[in-house]
């Protein structure tokens, strides 16, 4: 997966990488085949020791609640885990805080899971301040088996937000496009990869999906028609809606952030330029008037600017400007070719792809600031995306040969692969938090 020196709406008009990346069968989700194998790397400077014991009951459930949750926190960054091995305790013990605190641990997750007379499982954990031998509270969840990973990763949201004041990401869910052999995948997968369910399938090719803002539809480019055509879908049901069929090539969709709109590239007055479109589709409006190519477009979380990538100073670059429009200014200049931008929730952070000495690297720029850090030592990078509550960034890239998707923390100190076995992985787009 080497990235195109192009802007993705050359790449689309060159039939170069991108082009090779999904298709479409609208129906109902089905599941993966294959799952993800969680590696994490690195080490985070001020992560918190947390020991995740073994709920009471795993080993006769279908998936082992406690190693889910330890995993979730894991890969956050935010935590370093701290062995629990030997130990049986559930919600209802009242642990022996002297052995924790010589384990070096602070805090302490303890649960079970029991199988109900109906055949739902019951879900129960307890969180401890081991420190201040405090009772920090716990939840409980009546779940059918199908639901058992959304239980786990529900308690991990809720320890990530008691311990850390932020919300937790790991109930969230992530898209992203496969290619093996000539079948083409749009999935749909929880935050860590797992239980990956297809939501399009065909010979032809999809690029380009983005949530909307209520995690109900994606947005993206098929290539069914043979030219690039933007399609919403609704998620749960597989029914597809045409948004954008206009002459020429229609593109790059981001949804803004009310979900009323959309922003697109289109070509159909010419050269590439950027347009606004209802939701429910319509005539688009013209945003952007120049010679060069315009493309790549996201909105800011507050509404109130568009990112894009344009070459009109001779090179792709991101550029910034009001959401109706109006007088582009440049945001990138360290580096000659910068794509593929994707802004924090919080506004505060621009993550995109650069290319150094001939490799596609993920950069991180703190906008108020302007100052970058490049924060992968892989070379194929594309495509970031970041997390709703803004503390991790998933794109794609290549590593040791192969194909993966990786999570990164902003710092890039701790990373996650979600190593997938379906073929080539790419154009990850992480979703919001479910409402």
């Amino acid at each position: 997966m080497t990235p195109s020196p192009l802007p993705k709406i050359i790449e689309l008009a060159t039939g170069s990488r991108r082009l090779m990346l999904g298709g479409l069968l609208a129906g109902s989700l089905a599941p993966a085949l294959a799952q993800f194998r969680v590696e994490v790397s690195g080490v985070g400077m001020t992560q918190l020791p947390i020991a995740v014991a073994a709920f009471r009951g795993d080993d006769s459930a279908p998936q082992k609640i406690g190693a889910i949750v330890q995993a979730d926190l894991e890969r956050s960054g935010q935590f370093r885990p701290v062995d629990a091995s030997g130990v049986s305790l559930d919600e209802t013990s009242r642990p022996d805080v002297a052995l924790w605190r010589q384990r070096k641990a602070d805090s302490l997750v303890t649960g079970s899971v029991t199988r109900l007379a109906d055949g739902r499982y019951d879900v129960r954990f307890r969180l401890w301040d081991v420190v201040q031998a405090q009772d920090l509270g716990g939840q409980s969840y009546a779940v059918t088996a199908g639901d058992l990973r959304l239980a786990a990763h529900r308690i991990a949201d809720f320890i990530y937000e008691k311990l850390t004041g932020d919300k937790g990401v790991f109930s969230t869910r992530i898209a992203y496009v496969t290619k093996a052999g000539n079948r083409y995948n749009l999935w749909v997968a929880d935050a860590d990869g797992e239980n990956a369910q297809s939501a399009l399938a065909s010979p032809e090719p999809i690029i380009s999906p983005s949530w909307s803002p209520s995690g109900g539809q994606l947005a993206y480019v098929s290539f069914e028609s043979r030219k690039p055509v933007v399609y919403v879908h609704d998620v749960s049901s597989g029914r597809r809606r045409l948004l954008a069929n206009f002459r020429g090539s229609n593109s790059a969709p981001a949804w803004s952030p009310d979900g009323r709109s959309l922003a697109v590239t289109l070509t159909r007055d010419g050269g590439s330029q950027l347009y606004t479109i209802d939701a429910n589709g319509g005539e688009p409006r013209r945003l952007t008037q120049s010679a060069g190519i315009d493309t790549e477009p996201v909105y800011a979380a507050d509404g109130r600017s568009i990112y894009f990538v344009s070459d009109r100073g001779g090179a792709p670059q991101v550029y910034r400007m009001g959401v109706t429009g109006g007088a582009p200014e440049r945001v990138t200049f360290t580096g000659g070719y910068n794509i593929s931008p994707a802004i924090s929730p919080d506004g505060r952070w621009l993550a995109y792809i650069s290319r150094v000495g001939g490799a596609f690297k993920l950069q991180v720029m703190e906008l108020a600031s302007g100052n970058v850090n490049s924060i992968t030592d892989t070379t194929a990078d594309e495509n970031p995306s970041f997390a709703p509550n803004g503390r991790l960034i998933v794109y794609a890239t290549q590593q040791q040969g192969r194909e993966a998707l990786m999570t990164t923390t902003l710092d890039g100190k701790i990373k996650a692969r979600l190593a997938g076995q379906g073929g080539d992985i790419r154009e990850p787009d992480w979703g919001p938090f479910q409402k």
